[in-house]
């Protein structure tokens, strides 16, 4: 089923649509298959092309590790406007729906949440997988931490696009594994279900009790000839999955109860005021030209700019893995290599007083080159945010479901900072590390964290491809 691509633009302001934390919904607010489409299509869709001599290069909505786009959207649905309530695979590439299943399965998610109150009251819930050899061919297991990084960037969009329609959404990462797995009747060794996201609201839904779900057995066109299976992320997913609708009513008050993590007292910058006269391009528009940075020209930004992307970014994520005692998992730290009204060097940013902490002063674009592996981009930036997080604390506290946590929160700030940077006309790019080197550097303060993500901040400059 193609779906519409003429959307009716929201207006909404990029900047407005990514600092909002969450839609509070006054009425009923259920969405259209156009809503639906605009939403698909936003979050994951092609943006454009561009031919070259070799065939076709796709550019999508949200950014993703070496441009492979292992994350999957499906839809489960009760009766929408224009859409039978079912099961749907969202087709990327014609930009169209694939039944699944006839019927409405919104009771299986219901059950499989434990009764998570954004699920029960939500006409749809979009599901987010992902495909371990569509990034292992490449980066073997260390796909798995790729899984939270692209899913959260992908979701970063996602929230952004259902603020703009003002569509409450929420992030559930809390849920029985293999109920849903079973639902999409996915191969588990291959494909697997990493978050939920419904999507607006029904104070009355009617949910009819599912029929059981049976499996599909529909073909799949192989990925390769052949796979090389890296057993380490299978575990390490196997290890943090829910087998019971008790074990996630146990995860959900161990978030509750969770505390925030201190911020230093150093010496300290206050960010400086952001601008009233931000930039009003439409989230729509910053999404279609997004892209991942390339090259950066190791030009300047202003302390404004970088306050302005970390401000929006850190406002606040509706997720069930986050609680108004524990606002965030990962803390904030920022390489500043060239930045107006602000000393080169090392900070920890406190994003709950907005402002920023010498660890160390210092230039340090050598130091922040070799930290993301050893490439020019993070040197030549402008700033880079490195996510850092108490993993000790976050297991003990929510279990190794927390890891999944960690890294998607990660993730989805980091779509944000990229969101926030093109709204600007910066460029943005997520790196990899050396995750040891990375803690040591920030060190005394970052003793006991784990490196989870890195995203470059800067102006643009254009990429001339090696001969």
């Amino acid at each position: 089923m193609r779906l519409p691509r003429d959307f009716k633009q929201t207006g909404v302001a990029a900047l407005s649509a990514i600092s909002t934390s969450a839609v509070t919904p006054s009425a009923d607010a259920v969405p259209d298959l156009e809503a639906l489409a605009q939403l698909l299509f936003f979050s994951a869709g092609v943006t454009r092309s561009r031919k070259h001599e070799g065939g076709e290069i796709f550019f999508r909505a949200a950014a993703c590790t070496g441009a492979l786009y292992e994350i999957e959207l499906y839809v489960v649905c009760g009766d929408l406007p224009g859409l039978a309530a079912g099961v749907y695979h969202y087709g990327v590439a014609e930009s169209g729906l694939r039944e699944l299943r006839k019927g409405d399965f919104r009771d299986v998610i219901i059950k499989a949440t434990n009764a998570e109150p954004s699920i029960a009251h939500a006409p749809l819930t979009m599901i987010c997988t992902g495909i371990y050899w569509r990034n292992a061919w490449k980066y073997r297991s260390r796909t798995y931490r790729h899984f939270g990084w692209d899913n959260g960037t992908l979701l970063a969009n996602t929230l952004a696009i259902t603020t703009a329609q003002a569509f409450p959404a929420r992030i559930v990462s809390g849920f029985v594994d293999r109920d849903i797995n079973a639902l999409l009747d996915l191969d588990t060794r291959r494909e697997v279900a990493l978050s939920l996201v419904p999507v607006g609201y029904a104070a009355s839904p009617n949910i009819p009790p599912a029929v059981p779900v049976t499996p599909l057995r529909l073909s799949v066109v192989p990925y390769s000839k052949t796979e090389v299976d890296h057993p380490a992320m299978r575990q390490m997913h196997e290890a943090s999955s829910f087998t019971l609708p008790e074990e996630v009513e146990a995860w959900r008050h161990a978030v509750s109860a969770g505390a925030a993590p201190d911020t230093i007292s150093a010496s300290v910058t206050t960010s400086e005021p952001l601008n009233p006269k931000l930039s009003r391009d439409t989230v729509e528009q910053v999404i279609l030209r997004r892209g991942s940075t390339r090259k950066f020209s190791s030009d300047p930004i202003t302390l404004q700019q970088l306050s302005t992307a970390l401000d929006f970014a850190t406002r606040g994520i509706p997720a069930d893995f986050l609680s108004p005692t524990a606002p965030h998992l990962n803390d904030l730290y920022v390489i500043v290599n060239s930045v107006v009204g602000l000393d080169s060097g090392a900070y920890f940013y406190d994003r709950t007083n907005k402002k920023f902490h010498l660890i160390r002063k210092g230039a340090f674009r050598d130091k922040a080159k070799y930290l993301g592996l050893e490439q020019d981009l993070p040197g030549d930036a402008a700033a880079d945010v490195f996510f850092l997080a108490d993993l000790e604390n976050i297991l003990a506290r929510l279990g190794n479901r927390g890891y999944r946590a960690a890294q998607l929160e990660a993730g989805i700030i980091g779509g944000k900072l990229y969101l926030a940077a093109y709204a600007q006309n910066l460029g943005a790019t997520g790196l990899t590390f050396y995750d040891d080197d990375v803690v040591s550097f920030f060190s005394p303060h970052a003793k006991g964290k784990s490196t989870i993500f890195l995203v470059a901040l800067g102006k643009s400059a254009k990429h001339t491809p090696p001969k």
